[in-house]
């Protein structure tokens, strides 16, 4: 579906004071729209292709895929998307030395914008792969694009533009298709049914009832009504792919976060062919941290989908190929060779094999968790279950995971009560959160709780927690769990050696077990290594 434009389309900057923007925000935004200086300019022209565009042309338009990266060489564009649930347009003017695009162009989505030029106008076109290579061979450049493109990425999510799923945040379905969407980084706009007066409105114009959501919009796509999972990945482009070649590669790396990741880097970097195989979404639980200020490099902090984004091109400009929406059942080993086998019953075969599936969050012991899980009890904090949320929230946990997802829910508005089971975070939680934690006072730490009852009907409204024997009755729009980790191991099955529960054992550990001496991370079966959260230790 494309919706028409209904009057002259606001400003970014209009559009930013419709929806309450802070002038700080404003301000960073204005990053994302730099210019290249000259020497830049023409460091990109062997890159691509020089056009003569007319008034009017339009250069591609919206829901379109695979479109060329532009830069204005002279006279003007103009970007135009689409405003909240009404349809309304919003734009931004491309001047000479200024480039179009956005995060979704490097994942093959279809565009968010229409493209046309303002006057008479000549431009640089640049297809994708080329754009690689320009990421690997011209580092300023890159930082600059990639930069840009992550900051209108989050300037899009804060506009309410692009695609919109309309649903309750009461259906589980709406509730999933959303989860998908965040972990792949992929923007949308959300209208509940429960809170927003024009998703009802909405879905009458197209003749659709409550009994069809969720719905999903795409410009240039068929309307998805109540799509599996499966569907709504075919339309956003992030179906898994095959690798190229057949099936067979140097390394295998099974999961995306960024200990995958950085093996992928390395591995690629070394001239290996490398396929990384990821389940959910690229950037894995470190991908849904709303800010990360200890890693190596980012001194002032990024955020988890930052990390994910910079991590996952750096491993493409590499050639690794990342299948994401693919999961693994199992593995095997015969003569050198070590197969996986997919759920959709491909098997692909590697020399050797890099296991980084992580852990998952284990879940409390409390009466009626899994129905409420998705209503008001959540295992991430992003912006998908900040916006189901409001008022007094809880997180369940003494890690930094836990203080990530306090600073982040206070930040936006929320009460939030840390309910902890020890007496205090300081054995558990980097320094740099509990002193953020200590200046933020809409957070409140409570030591030596534990959480017994949920309370509310279809959706979580309050806690009973135990205190030192004491029970009282806190409420709650929003649980978060941060309980400690389980490994993401079941499908190994007996294919290498685990300790008792579930991780991984390498290196000195297996050697222990009667087993010749390993490399540090190689497992139980030579050529198969384990890295991150699944090791045990």
């Amino acid at each position: 579906m494309t919706e028409t434009p209904t009057r002259t389309p606001d400003s970014i900057s209009t559009a930013l004071t419709r929806v309450g923007a802070r002038d700080a925000d404003a301000a960073e935004f204005a990053g994302a729209f730099p210019f290249l200086d000259a020497g830049q300019m023409a460091r990109l022209l062997p890159f691509g292709r020089e056009q003569q565009v007319g008034t009017g042309q339009v250069l591609f338009t919206e829901g379109e895929r695979n479109s060329d990266f532009i830069v204005v060489l002279k006279g003007e564009l103009e970007a135009v998307a689409h405003y909240g649930p009404g349809g309304d347009p919003v734009s931004t003017a491309f001047k000479p030395g200024q480039f179009v695009g956005v995060m979704n162009l490097l994942s093959g989505e279809g565009a968010y914008v229409t493209v046309t030029a303002l006057e008479a106008s000549r431009v640089l076109r640049i297809p994708l792969d080329r754009l690689r290579d320009i990421m690997g061979q011209e580092i300023a450049i890159s930082e600059t694009v990639l930069r840009a493109f992550l900051l209108r990425h989050s300037l899009l999510m804060r506009l309410g533009t692009g695609p919109k799923v309309i649903g309750s945040r009461y259906n589980t379905e709406t509730r999933q298709i959303l989860d998908l969407l965040a972990r792949n980084r992929i923007t949308v706009t959300w209208l509940d049914l429960e809170s927003n007066s024009a998703a009802e409105s909405l879905l009458e114009g197209f003749g659709f009832t409550v009994a069809d959501t969720p719905v999903v919009l795409v410009a240039g796509q068929p309307i998805l009504r109540n799509p599996s999972l499966a569907e709504v990945a075919a339309v956003f482009g992030i179906t898994p792919s095959h690798p190229t070649g057949d099936d067979t590669a140097d390394l295998i790396v099974v999961g995306a976060g960024p200990a995958g990741l950085a093996a992928a880097v390395y591995a690629g970097s070394e001239g290996l062919s490398t396929v990384v195989v990821e389940s959910i979404a690229i950037g894995g639980q470190a991908g849904t941290s709303s800010r990360i200020e200890n890693y190596l490099g980012f001194p002032a902090g990024l955020s988890g989908q930052e990390l994910a984004a910079r991590a996952a091109l750096q491993a493409q400009k590499f050639a690794a190929a990342i299948l994401v929406g693919s999961e693994v059942v199992s593995l095997s080993s015969e003569g050198g060779f070590h197969t996986l086998r997919l759920s959709d019953g491909r098997r692909l075969t590697g020399r050797a094999i890099v296991i980084a599936t992580g852990a998952r969050y284990r879940r409390l012991e409390v009466p009626r968790l899994a129905e409420l899980e998705g209503a008001g009890v959540f295992y991430a904090a992003t912006e998908v279950e900040a916006r189901s949320c409001s008022k007094a929230v809880a997180v369940v946990g003494g890690g930094n995971s836990a203080g990530q997802a306090a600073i982040f829910l206070a930040q936006k508005g929320c009460r939030v009560n840390i309910l902890i089971r020890g007496a205090s975070l300081e054995s558990s939680m980097s320094r740099y959160l509990i002193d953020e934690i200590a200046r933020q006072a809409s957070i409140e730490v409570h030591p030596g709780t534990q959480v017994r009852e949920l309370l509310g009907g279809d959706r979580l409204d309050a806690l009973v927690i135990e205190t030192a024997g004491a029970r009282s009755t806190i409420p709650a729009t929003g649980l978060f769990s941060f309980i400690g980790a389980e490994p993401n191991s079941e499908w190994l099955d007996a294919a290498v050696t685990r300790d008792e529960d579930g991780f991984i054992l390498t290196g000195l550990d297996v050697d222990r077990q009667g087993i010749r001496n390993r490399l540090p991370l190689e497992t139980s079966v030579p050529g198969v290594f384990a890295v991150g959260d699944i090791r045990h230790g």
